[in-house]
């Protein structure tokens, strides 16, 4: 019997909705440590150095994943894909809850982090399947910010929560509400909107089922033929690397020493930006799909960005009103970033889209993982002996320096955006296929 519509919106968004509780709960798992560094460090025995190491477990096994994850998008399909990160991840909460040394505490941020690791690429596979290509942007960009709502959960609820409850029992209740979301994922996702009796937004001839799907060398060999893909991977890094490495590490020290804020002060104006950045998700997407077009709006966010930091991070005497101003609008541009998944996916033909999308993933958080320590390095590098309270303090000179970094890859990004050839907000349906209409 054949299928005569596309399913309604709301079927597709409660599909998409259970793969976005879990790309929400590998953010708060992502940040929660933060809000428990004395629990922690007092029950494993542990210094600072120690608590960063067990906590970067989670992005190493992350990042790791972000190309097999592509792969298995494309040959599993997004429910098993999901279902299977989930599993995992609620094994690994429930391990770092129980954890009683600090080698299988390690474990479970290693398995916590490669079950979540599939769920943001899960979720643009949903995108691809179950909405039509006009939407993907605004999905994709609805899809950082369900993440960011929960780095936000995981910073003054937890807070909140830490003053009733242990560590360990809200790490075990995370576990209970992750195996909840597994659970509905296998119940209520499906792959294809066929598979609920509905016509499939995918052209007829490029379901998984009707093509020869790559193994992950082919898979990495085939998406780099088209050129788009080696532009488009540099330039995520920039955009994230820049947001998360001045407000998941250097810019509170940065707001308190040379802008004379408290540290709650400056890491208000941090956690600012991060909500900035998670409006400007769905914002981009939106405008993306509704002019059609992704490179235009991307280089405007990319170049934007790019000048709001220059004014941040090189003009240290800002007015107060002045420096929130470019902190909002860096971030809420940082959101142009969320295209770069459209357009990646919309570059190759769609049984790649998988791969793609975890390639670029892995390129977004390649930015923090390079920056984060490189800007570090240079600080040292800069440093004049000056200390307070036991605690380094760099100066203005060092700061600038290390940012430099950050600022030299935004223009590389925008300079690498002039080069890609737009794809007009339409899916690549075939291998042969050299440019959508327009």
């Amino acid at each position: 019997m054949m299928t005569q519509s596309t399913p309604p919106l709301r079927i597709a968004w409660l599909v998409w909705s259970l793969g976005a509780l879990l790309y929400l709960m590998g953010f708060f798992q992502r940040v929660a440590p933060a809000v428990m560094t004395d629990e922690l460090m007092r029950t494993f025995s542990i210094n600072a150095a120690g608590l960063g190491s067990l906590s970067a477990l989670y992005f190493y096994s992350y990042v790791a994943m972000q190309i097999p994850t592509g792969i298995l998008a494309d040959r599993w399909g997004p429910r098993r894909l999901l279902a299977a990160g989930a599993l995992v991840a609620a094994l690994g909460t429930a391990l770092f809850a129980l954890a009683g040394s600090l080698f299988w505490a390690g474990m479970g941020r290693l398995l916590i982090g490669g079950g979540v690791a599939v769920a943001f690429v899960g979720l643009l596979k949903v995108a691809t399947n179950w909405f039509p290509t006009r939407l993907f942007a605004l999905v994709s960009g609805l899809a950082l910010f369900s993440g960011i709502v929960g780095a936000v959960f995981a910073d003054p609820p937890l807070r909140l929560m830490m003053a009733w409850y242990s560590w360990r029992a809200i790490i075990a209740g995370s576990a209970v509400v992750t195996l909840a979301i597994c659970i509905g994922i296998w119940v209520f996702v499906r792959d294809t909107p066929s598979e609920k009796g509905y016509a499939d937004f995918v052209q007829p001839g490029t379901t998984q089922q009707e093509v020869n799907q790559p193994g992950i060398l082919g898979g990495l060999v085939a998406i780099f033929r088209y050129t788009n893909t080696w532009l488009i991977c540099f330039i995520p890094g920039a955009v994230v690397g820049a947001v998360l490495t001045f407000s998941g590490l250097w810019g509170v020290p940065y707001l308190a020493t040379h802008h004379n804020l408290s540290t709650a002060g400056a890491s208000a104006l941090a956690t600012t930006l991060m909500v900035a950045w998670a409006v400007g998700g769905p914002a981009f997407g939106w405008f993306s799909d509704r002019v059609g077009r992704l490179k235009t709006p991307y280089l405007w966010g990319c170049t934007i960005a790019l000048a709001a930091w220059g004014g941040i991070l090189l003009l240290p005497d800002l007015p107060m009103p002045v420096l929130i101003t470019l902190l909002v609008i860096a971030g809420f541009c940082s959101g142009c970033m969320i295209i770069g998944f459209a357009f990646a996916k919309e570059s190759v033909p769609v049984h790649l889209a998988g791969t793609v999308s975890g390639l670029v993933n892995m390129c977004t958080m390649a930015g923090p993982m390079i920056l984060q320590p490189a800007v570090g390095w240079i600080l040292d590098q800069k440093w004049q002996g000056q200390m307070e309270n036991g605690i380094r303090v760099y100066p203005l000179e060092a700061y600038q320096a290390g940012f430099a970094l950050m600022l030299a890859w935004l223009v590389l990004a925008c300079v690498l955006l002039v080069f890609t050839r737009e794809t007009n907000c339409c899916q690549m349906a075939y291998p042969d296929q050299q440019a959508c209409p327009s």
